[in-house]
C-alpha cells in the first residue's frame, strides 16, 4: 500500500479491511446528557476501551503490523504503556517477535499486560522520551521494524479506522471529542472526517502538547506531567500529525487532573465503565463544563482506553 500521496480517507478504508479480522468493533453507547448532569442532547459514548489490549492503540498495532515488511527479528515500540500493550498483543497473534520499551511511570495495570502478551519488556527511564531513546538506541544494533506509538502513518491509518466505524454506527454526529497525547487518535480522525464533524481535542493541563503547537505554528516541547502522564504526555505531538490535525481540528479544551478523576468517578458511578485517565479526559472536558454543547448538538466522546487496576476513585 502506497502512501506517497500522503495519508487519505481511501487509505483509512484499506487499513479497515486490513485489520477488520484482528479487531473489536466496539459498542457505543448512548444515553441522556442529564444522566451526567450535563447540558446537550444524548450524548454517544465510543467504548474503545473495551477493544482487545484495552484501548484503540490496538488498531494501529495491527496496521503496522500488517501494512509493512516485518523482518526475522520482529518489532519494537516505545510506549507510556498502551501502545507498547497493543503491539505485544498483535505481536503476538501474528507470531512475531517484539521488543518493548517503557518508562516506570507505566501503570502496572500496563507493564502487566505487555508480560502476559509475552514481549521482552524494557523498563526505562521516567518518561516516554526516556524510552523512545532507549529503544532507538537498541535498534541502532538490531533491524527490528519500529512502530511509532503516533508519528507513523500506518499507525495513523490505523487509529482513522475507529473515526470509520464510528461514523457507520453514529451517522448524524456533530462533534466529537478525543483524549490527545502524541495525536496519533487524533489524527486519524481528522483524516477520516476532515471537517465533515466539528472535531475538539482534549488534553491534560499538565501536559498541553497539540495546545502548544497550535500557538507555535508547529510541534514544540511542553510540559508532560499529570495523573494520564503514562498516556497523555509526550513531549511533543508528531509532525505528520500535526500536519493532519492543524487543518481539522475545531478547537483544543484543556483539563485538570481533578476534572479526570472527577470523569472517571462519574463513569464508574453512573455507567460502571472503568476508564483510565488518560481514557476518561475527553469525557472529563463535557462533565467540566470545558467544552459545552448547544441544547441539540449530537456529541460522541471517545474513551479511549481502561488499563487501569483502580475502581475506587475516591482513593
Amino acid at each position: 500500500m502506497g502512501l506517497s500521496k500522503g495519508v487519505e480517507p481511501s487509505d483509512v478504508l484499506r487499513a479497515e479491511q486490513t485489520i477488520r479480522a484482528y479487531v473489536r468493533q466496539t459498542p457505543v453507547l448512548r444515553t441522556p446528557a442529564e444522566d451526567f448532569g450535563v447540558g446537550g442532547g444524548p450524548v454517544v459514548l465510543k467504548l474503545e476501551l473495551l477493544q482487545h489490549s484495552g484501548s484503540f492503540k490496538v488498531r494501529g498495532a495491527f496496521a503496522n503490523l500488517l501494512l509493512r515488511a516485518v523482518p526475522p527479528s520482529g518489532v519494537v515500540a516505545a510506549s507510556g504503556g498502551n501502545h507498547g500493550a497493543a503491539v505485544a498483543y498483535a505481536a503476538k497473534r501474528l507470531h512475531v517477535p517484539a521488543t518493548i520499551f517503557v518508562p516506570t511511570i507505566s501503570s502496572p495495570a500496563k507493564v502487566e499486560r505487555i508480560r502476559r502478551y509475552g514481549a521482552d519488556l524494557r523498563l526505562v527511564g521516567r518518561s516516554y522520551a526516556d524510552a523512545l531513546e532507549a529503544s532507538d538506541a537498541w535498534r541502532a544494533t538490531n533491524d527490528a521494524l519500529a512502530i511509532h506509538a503516533f508519528d507513523q502513518a500506518e499507525t495513523i491509518l490505523g487509529q482513522g479506522t475507529l473515526g470509520a466505524e464510528l461514523e457507520k454506527q453514529v451517522p448524524e454526529l456533530d462533534t466529537v471529542l478525543v483524549s490527545v497525547g502524541g495525536g496519533g487518535l487524533i489524527a486519524g480522525l481528522a483524516t477520516w472526517y476532515g471537517r465533515r464533524v466539528r472535531l475538539v481535542g482534549v488534553e491534560p493541563v499538565a501536559a498541553p502538547t497539540l495546545t502548544r503547537a497550535l500557538e507555535a505554528g508547529g510541534p514544540i516541547d511542553a510540559e508532560a506531567g499529570g495523573i494520564a502522564a503514562d498516556s497523555l504526555a509526550p513531549r511533543r505531538v508528531g509532525e505528520l500529525v500535526f500536519r493532519l490535525v492543524q487543518p481539522n481540528v475545531d478547537r483544543v479544551v484543556l483539563v485538570s487532573d481533578d476534572d479526570i478523576r472527577a470523569a472517571q468517578r462519574r463513569l464508574w458511578e453512573a455507567i460502571r465503565v472503568v476508564a483510565e485517565p488518560g481514557g476518561a479526559a475527553a469525557f472529563a472536558a463535557l462533565l467540566s463544563g470545558g467544552y459545552q454543547p448547544s441544547p441539540q448538538e449530537r456529541v460522541a466522546v471517545i474513551i479511549s482506553g481502561g488499563n487501569t487496576t483502580a475502581v475506587d476513585f475516591d482513593r
